[in-house]
């Protein structure tokens, strides 16, 4: 009773955190408006935006990447590690983790091609812009340390793998520490001794007091927003909001086609089910992961789901179940390519090839790793800006209208769990049995 009591408690203080950031979202956009009308080029809002707004927003993202790294890490291992931590199902969790991140694959390459084609961030001031880029980005560039060129070709494919994880980690080499994590979290699935039981434990206590740490840091959320919206509002103007406008019609775009086309063409070909069934089975669902906007919430409805209705195997379906509600988010992994590639028009920011390709895995490791919290992809998303050279400070355009995407991405990721389950159930010899039990 006490433990529903205190569920309870957190997802009615999560709802609350989604009321307050879009009130700071409203709040900074709208006074941004007005000061973009009234007095656009009055000195006391550079004054504003460079001694309140600024480095308020500026401590905000300082927190979030003070913590990115032993969240991200420690996740990713945690989530690639009870995939294999029961060994009767070593084989399911390995056949898994390769659904999950070519799955995820194919989501993130969806998303970057309608992203590149629509341009929903082209279109702003160039020289405004270019303005703003040039004085958020240099704060970007203090926060990251990054200096030095981007490396490019084999180079580029060799900086993959640390050859000092310490040194990486220093660096914010994101993507360089997400293939470390995948491969620690491999090596705990092949050592099963009572050693890595502990590590294990000590790496599932560093994330408990990580998203603790960083549920702290998100309640300065709201404020942080109305600080970010002011600057850019104050500086955009009606721009911003044709500009977002265009970019939900994007990310929902991406969604549906990964729902309905993707998904169906799994379902179809590698199940041998009727997708238009299989739709109607998981209705409800679906519906309650919109309804929630959380994947664990929508858990015990899942399995139900995928036993009493889809009639799949019990020890499959929930092994899969139960960690797809944290490692296979289709929907957040699209989320985070989009607004990254978003941003990068928005700000006028070139992304070449190989920058979007280093994007596109840096998405697919997050979606394994990203907490299923409230604002949960918010540090990978930042941290990411920070990578390609966009300002962080962008992702308060965004966070206003977070919580409808969340709750569609959220449907999203857990009929990808249900599809996962009866993809990996109609290859196991023992499925049809158990089934028809």
């Amino acid at each position: 009773m006490t433990s529903d009591a205190a569920d309870a408690g957190e997802k009615k203080a999560a709802l609350s955190l989604q009321w307050q950031m879009l009130g700071g979202f409203l709040t900074g956009l709208i006074a941004g408006l007005i000061v973009y009308m009234a007095a656009p080029d009055a000195r006391w809002v550079d004054t504003v935006t460079t001694y309140v707004t600024g480095p308020i927003g500026q401590v905000f993202l300082r927190l979030l990447f003070m913590l990115v790294i032993p969240l991200l890490v420690s996740a990713l291992i945690v989530g690639i590690a009870e995939m294999g931590e029961l060994r009767s199902l070593r084989r399911v969790g390995l056949r898994t983790l390769v659904y999950t991140l070519v799955v995820s694959g194919i989501a993130v390459v969806l998303s970057l091609v309608l992203v590149n084609l629509l341009r929903p961030g082209a279109g702003v001031d160039p020289a405004q812009a270019q303005a703003l880029l040039a004085d958020a980005g240099q704060g970007a560039k203090a926060i990251l340390n990054r200096g030095g060129d981007t490396p490019t070709g084999v180079e580029a494919v060799l900086a993959i793998i640390p050859d000092n994880i310490i040194a990486a980690m220093a660096g914010n080499d994101i993507l360089a520490v997400m293939v470390f994590a995948l491969f620690f979290g491999i090596g705990l699935v092949m050592v099963q001794t009572d050693q890595s039981k502990l590590l294990l434990n000590a790496m599932e206590g560093l994330f408990e007091v990580t998203m603790r740490l960083m549920g702290l840091v998100i309640r300065l959320a709201p404020i942080a927003i109305a600080c970010f919206m002011f600057n850019l509002a104050a500086q955009f103007g009606w721009d911003l909001l044709i500009r977002l406008s265009a970019y939900v019609g994007v990310v929902l775009l991406a969604l549906a086609l990964q729902m309905f086309g993707v998904y169906s063409l799994l379902i179809a070909f590698v199940a041998r089910r009727s997708p238009l069934r299989f739709f109607a089975a998981v209705q409800e669902a679906s519906v309650m992961a919109f309804a929630t906007a959380s994947s664990n919430a929508t858990l015990p409805t899942a399995i139900r789901v995928a036993e009493d209705k889809l009639h799949l195997p019990r020890r499959i379906a929930r092994f899969v179940l139960t960690i797809g509600a944290t490692a296979n988010q289709n929907g957040t992994a699209m989320f985070e390519g989009i607004t990254v590639i978003f941003l990068a028009q928005f700000f006028g920011v070139d992304l070449s090839l190989g920058q979007q390709l280093m994007v596109m895995a840096v998405c697919i490791l997050g979606g394994v790793g990203t907490a299923g919290v409230p604002a949960g992809s918010l540090p990978v998303v930042a941290m990411i800006l920070g990578m390609v050279g966009v300002p962080p400070e962008g992702i308060g355009l965004v966070l206003g209208v977070d919580r409808f995407l969340d709750m569609c991405r959220t449907a999203l990721n857990v009929t990808g769990d249900l599809v996962a389950a009866t993809v990996i159930s109609a290859g196991e010899d023992d499925g049809r049995e158990e089934a028809r039990a």
